[in-house]
């Protein structure tokens, strides 16, 4: 009976030293990633799409954002650590906040480096955003190479800032790669794959809209877009006798006079449900953001496009949706003097001439850059 209790404690400690060994094996081969960026959903939603061949691939994926940005709630659906630091916006026009912003930004690189140094990364993917800078930063400091994907055709001020401490940085458009140096990699915009598999009857479902008369769907970014919403509201006596409109309007930017309009919904925001609204969708008015036309395109729906005047942006959105004009996959309307009869006619135009539209995208490769990126991370991580 003793040797049977010595022979059963024998194997019991055998268990746990062998669990132990091979749990600190698996730690030790098991690739680590922080994903990085924030400020709006085009700065998330690309590293969203990497998701699933990250996961597959057994990488351990952490999240470095903001506090309290828009990126905190996006990535915490998907069950992925996610780590706050301080961030502040560095702005090329003036502002109370460019005094204060700086030390913020200060202490975004103090948490930063802090977290690299407790995480200890194999590799940082950084999708932009002023979030990202401080990221990067700490991670050239630390020794952890960088990966950043520039979407517009034109870096932007967080990117620039970071592309100095960059190990790689991947673009969409071709023509980027003149402003990127022997680091750039023509990648193009990782696509989520979950936008192929929509179910329009869900979204007609939530919209109250029926299956016999086409939808447009309208959408200003994660953010909402003043101007496109005026327009469109302004435009509805005229468009709700041919089409439904599933609108897209924005945090707090909701219309409650308009609340019950037949023909008519609208959403702050919505996240879950984008690819049956995409998928309900005949036509679609958007901002131009790269990640949102990219989105759009490899869907190979109809669209117009009503870029961020260069008023109050540095134009890459005008930039972006030129391209696609000039590719026959979109028209563009000016925000600065389009009207309502613009709106109208441009909508009937696009809508009778769809099939020129989906032609045009269908000759593109438009699918997206996930393995490309992935195969970068990679290369990476294995030298």
């Amino acid at each position: 009976m003793f040797s049977d209790l010595t022979s059963i404690i024998v194997h019991l400690l055998y268990s746990i030293t062998t669990t132990k060994v091979n749990a600190k094996i698996w730690e030790v081969t098991m690739k680590r990633i922080i994903l990085t960026g924030g400020g709006t959903a085009g700065h998330v939603t690309p590293n969203i799409a990497l998701l699933p061949r990250l996961k597959e691939l057994q990488y351990d994926i952490h999240y470095i954002g903001s506090y309290n940005g828009i990126e905190k709630e996006l990535i915490e659906q998907f069950g992925i650590p996610y780590h706050g630091i301080a961030t502040g916006k560095l702005r090329r026009y003036f502002s109370v906040q460019n005094f204060t912003d700086p030390f913020r930004v200060l202490k975004g690189l103090g948490d930063a480096r802090k977290l690299v140094k407790i995480l200890k990364p194999d590799v940082i993917f950084s999708k932009g955003g002023f979030v990202s800078v401080p990221v990067v930063l700490a991670g050239k400091s630390c020794h952890v190479p960088s990966i950043i994907h520039e979407s517009d055709m034109t870096p932007g001020l967080a990117n620039k800032l970071a592309i100095k401490k960059a190990t790689k940085v991947c673009h969409n458009f071709p023509e980027t790669a003149k402003y990127l140096g022997a680091k750039a990699v023509h990648t193009g915009s990782p696509i989520r794959a979950e936008l192929f598999t929509g179910d329009k009857i869900a979204a007609l479902d939530k919209c109250g809209f029926t299956a016999n008369k086409p939808v447009i769907m309208v959408t200003g970014g994660s953010l909402g877009a003043e101007n496109v919403n005026r327009l469109v509201r302004e435009a509805l006596p005229e468009l709700l006798p041919d089409f439904q409109i599933a609108h897209l309007c924005g945090k707090g930017k909701l219309d409650e006079s308009l609340v019950g309009t037949s023909g008519y919904a609208q959403f702050e925001y919505i996240s879950d449900e984008m690819k049956d609204f995409f998928a309900m969708a005949d036509l679609i008015i958007s901002r131009a953001g790269a990640n949102s036309i990219c989105e759009i395109s490899a869907l190979k729906k109809p669209n117009i496009l009503i870029p961020l005047s260069a008023r109050v942006s540095r134009g890459d959105q005008i930039l972006n949706a030129r391209s696609y004009a000039k590719q026959g996959f979109s028209e563009v309307l000016d925000e600065d003097v389009a009207t309502k009869d613009d709106l109208i006619a441009m909508v009937h135009k696009v809508f009778d001439n769809e099939s020129h539209y989906i032609e045009s995208m269908e000759k593109s490769a438009g699918t997206g850059g996930v393995d490309k990126i992935i195969g970068l991370i990679n290369e990476i991580t294995d030298k």
